[in-house]
């Protein structure tokens, strides 16, 4: 039997990854599924950075939207915030409590602390200040807001993916376990590098660049404080790195003209 033509293979690699992608949607995101193509789950981490635009575009929809009808920067800040983890079903927000807490527990209770379905006080903690320093950032932002939070969803899902390729997985049970079993870093890295041409027509590169160290910091340093990741931890990853791109973004002046 010969090869099958060119064709045949890439349009055969492309249903692939469509279904992965409808896969993604359902995963990360509370918005109705698609009615084609069947989705699969196994590699849906490599189109994060994908629902990462879209959550952001319909976040910087709502801020436009909202400052056209009077809305101040004050008001918008915490109401954008609020819509991207309903978009998102707070699935991450909760990896960083759960993430949190496992850290204040200490080495030998981490693991089961993070568990744990209750909540404790540095889990809570943890999302406050988090949630504090990504209004105080968009607020400092105002109008160059939309971008920002478009360029944060983005790169907070590189994050998980850097964590995926670089560590090992802590719990070879648990329901995240999936990532690390079927990743592919270099081929994971794909969806993410042909979006970055399209972030870089949208803003200058300086500014659409400034999150990819923030992504590799936060999940090497997650990754080192708890020898490897869960899925709460890149869940924590995912968070952190769009809060602390939102807070670069606000700090560096070239973010002015985004």
């Amino acid at each position: 039997m010969g090869a099958d033509p060119p064709g045949t293979a890439i349009a055969r690699i492309s249903s692939f990854w469509l279904a992965d992608l409808a896969g993604a949607w359902i995963f990360y995101t509370v918005l109705p599924a698609w009615p084609w193509p069947p989705p699969q789950f196994r590699r849906i981490a490599r189109f994060a950075p994908w629902i990462g635009l879209v959550i952001g575009s319909l976040q910087a929809a709502l801020w436009w939207l909202l400052t056209e009808l009077g809305w101040s920067s004050i008001a918008l800040a915490p109401l954008v915030l609020g819509f991207g983890i309903w978009l998102s079903g707070g699935l991450h927000h909760d990896g960083l409590m759960d993430t949190s807490d496992g850290l204040a527990a200490g080495v030998e209770r981490r693991l089961i602390a993070m568990a744990d379905s209750r909540v404790g006080a540095s889990g809570v903690l943890a999302l406050v200040m988090l949630l504090f320093l990504e209004m105080a950032a968009l607020i400092r932002l105002g109008s160059s807001a939309p971008i920002a939070l478009l360029l944060a969803g983005f790169w907070a899902r590189v994050a998980p993916l850097w964590a995926i390729g670089r560590f090992d997985y802590l719990r070879p049970e648990g329901s995240a376990a999936f990532h690390r079993r079927h990743g592919r870093f270099f081929l994971d890295a794909v969806p993410a590098l042909l979006a970055l041409p399209l972030l870089v027509w949208l803003a200058d590169p300086l500014p659409v660049l400034a999150g990819l160290p923030v992504a590799v910091l936060c999940s090497e340093r997650l990754g080192r404080r708890l020898g490897g990741h869960t899925g709460d931890s890149y869940g924590a990853a995912l968070v952190l790195t769009e809060g602390f791109t939102l807070l670069v973004l606000s700090l560096i002046p070239a973010a002015a003209s985004i």
